[in-house]
């Protein structure tokens, strides 16, 4: 008789094991095995030493023919199509993830209505019914198209056939995390459901030459739920960051076979959907008040220059151990930063609670952002503010210099376009009068926090 056992896979890297234990050995994770059936043991086939094989047509990179004229389809946003290099690439496959309810479902909606007055798309849910997708087309005016077809499925089978049968030249999988294959008895979302179903749903999408956007779910800390081979399979992996709730949303390509990563798009949402913020800065700037603890950062998303408003409040504790807290800024960042502050200024933070807030609801990857929380923090533990029309940008080192940042004449051009009169940057940053070149934070608190 062939036995028939169960193993315990690590949904996170998919390590398998003959029992459940608490922690993965692999990859540290706790509490990440779940109890699958596995394949029957029974006689081992093993192959032929390649016998089985055939030779293979080789070409030399000479005689491959670049096909640099490869048809890509708009998204309808032009930031978008830069964000993917130029638009969705027929035959490629995109995975978007980000928090639910930030707008993945209802921008993909959007995609498809544009494409399909062209083209013929297909939008297979597996977590919405027909009705509750109309409903959201009709707020997007998306509900009239003719080209635009809707599939409520779980079947990656189903779903693969349905793409390789060639009727359509863009599909959209609202979840991954939902598809299953008959053969896998284990549950929908776990690691070998969604590598199979995602190797099911990319060969019909080569093969057929039809684009694929496949939602993928978040774990609580960020990142993307499921085996981290789900990203090395697709071509372009898209992160949607911001606040569900209001503010500024950010997409961004942190992974792209077919151009750039360091493009980003940015998107406000309204009731009748996603726009594109033609002037972010701007938008982020039109309430600030210019009082102690505020600061105008200098920073980049992707390739663009954006000036944001850094805010900071300093209070004494009332307990024993001070509060530091951050809103769209790395927490661990910021620690270092208050020590730099204390270590090489006369500032006594060590009695202090410390908040610090990124207007609009970004969060910053950008070093530069350094000088800026530090002279909010000065400002707001001080009582004294900056002067008017000064926009502040620089990497801070443990030493208390301040270090070149990258794309300094972009930073300087947006702040010039707002009407800003001077900015306290690295020295040597560029050879501009409006630059006010700063060497070691001490002189920057000095020179620049007025009364």
């Amino acid at each position: 008789m062939v036995k028939s056992k169960t193993q315990f896979i690590c949904q996170n890297c998919g390590i398998s094991y003959p029992k459940w234990v608490g922690k993965c050995d692999n990859c540290g994770e706790w509490n990440t095995l779940v109890e699958q059936a596995s394949a029957p043991t029974g006689k081992s086939v093993v192959a032929r030493s390649g016998s089985l094989g055939k030779v293979l047509n080789v070409q030399t990179m000479r005689s491959i023919s670049s096909k640099e004229s490869i048809k890509r389809l708009s998204t309808g946003f032009s930031d978008l199509d830069d964000v993917l290099g130029g638009g969705i690439l027929l035959g490629g496959v995109v995975l978007m993830a980000g928090q639910p309810g930030i707008g993945k479902s209802t921008l993909l909606l959007q995609i498809s209505a544009h494409i399909a007055k062209n083209d013929s798309v297909l939008y297979a849910s597996g977590e919405e019914s027909a009705g509750q997708v109309k409903l959201r087309a009709e707020r997007l005016g998306a509900e009239k198209s003719e080209q635009l077809s809707f599939v409520s499925s779980t079947s990656a089978d189903d779903i693969a056939a349905t793409i390789r049968s060639g009727d359509y030249k863009l599909v959209i999988i609202d979840s991954i995390q939902t598809l299953s294959l008959d053969e896998i008895t284990s549950a929908p979302g776990t690691v070998s459901q969604i590598t199979n179903s995602s190797n099911v749903i990319i060969r019909a999408a080569k093969n057929a030459g039809a684009a694929v956007i496949l939602v993928g779910h978040v774990t609580k800390e960020g990142s993307i739920a499921g085996p981290k081979v789900l990203e090395h399979l697709v071509d372009v992996v898209l992160q949607f960051e911001g606040d569900r709730y209001g503010g500024f949303k950010v997409l961004r390509a942190i992974k792209n076979r077919f151009g750039s990563t360091s493009e980003a798009a940015i998107f406000e949402m309204y009731r009748q959907g996603l726009r594109i913020v033609e002037n972010p800065s701007a938008a982020l700037l039109a309430e600030r008040q210019n009082a102690d603890g505020s600061v105008v950062l200098a920073t980049i998303e992707g390739t663009r220059p954006l000036l944001v408003e850094i805010q900071a409040l300093v209070n004494p504790t009332s307990f024993g151990y001070p509060k530091r807290t951050a809103s769209g800024f790395d927490l661990n960042r910021l620690n270092l930063l208050i020590a730099v502050l204390e270590r090489r200024t006369k500032l006594n933070l060590s009695d202090k609670d410390i908040y610090i807030n990124v207007v609009g609801g970004l969060k910053l990857n950008d070093q530069a952002a350094d000088l800026a929380i530090c002279m909010a923090i000065a400002s707001a533990a001080a009582g004294r503010r900056i002067g008017d029309g000064i926009v502040v940008f620089g990497e801070v080192g443990l030493g208390g210099e301040i270090r070149l940042v990258r794309s300094a004449e972009r930073r300087v051009i947006e702040a010039k376009k707002l009407g800003f009169t001077r900015a306290i940057a690295p020295k040597g940053a560029v050879k501009d009068s409006f630059i006010k070149g700063v060497g070691d934070l001490r002189s920057a608190l000095i020179d620049y926090l007025q009364k």
